[in-house]
């Protein structure tokens, strides 16, 4: 009982990763610029890929503590990488959407200069 229990939650958790790496991947394809994309791909692909490998973890008894232990790497590395890649590519100035509003990283003095190198 309880096996079948955990194989239909197993089964519910999959889906549900899929759906989210779905929309990432619509993100990816329809938004504007390397910045929402980034976003994107970033957020709902992390929730995809923590989803299904729990339920793979679930359906398939002997993978659940790689199940997890992905699940917290992931977790622990998509958003610094997605933020390095988000900062590089700010500083060395990839355009943005002109309807992305606000800029707050405009303000600050941390900015490169037009050589591309920090002094």
């Amino acid at each position: 009982m309880l096996d079948a229990f955990l194989g239909w939650l197993g089964v519910v958790f999959v889906f549900t990763g899929v759906f989210f790496l779905f929309l990432g991947a619509l993100g990816i394809f329809r938004l504007p610029d390397v910045f929402n994309r980034l976003q994107a791909g970033t957020k709902a692909t992390t929730l995809g890929v923590v989803s299904t490998s729990i339920g793979v973890g679930l359906i398939a008894k002997g993978w659940i503590l790689f199940a997890v232990a992905l699940a917290i790497f992931l977790l622990m590395t998509n958003p610094i990488s997605s933020h390095a890649i988000a900062r590089a590519s700010y500083r060395v100035g990839v355009k943005k959407y002109p309807q992305t509003d606000p800029d707050e990283c405009e303000k600050r003095e941390w900015k490169f200069p037009e050589g591309g190198e920090e002094k």
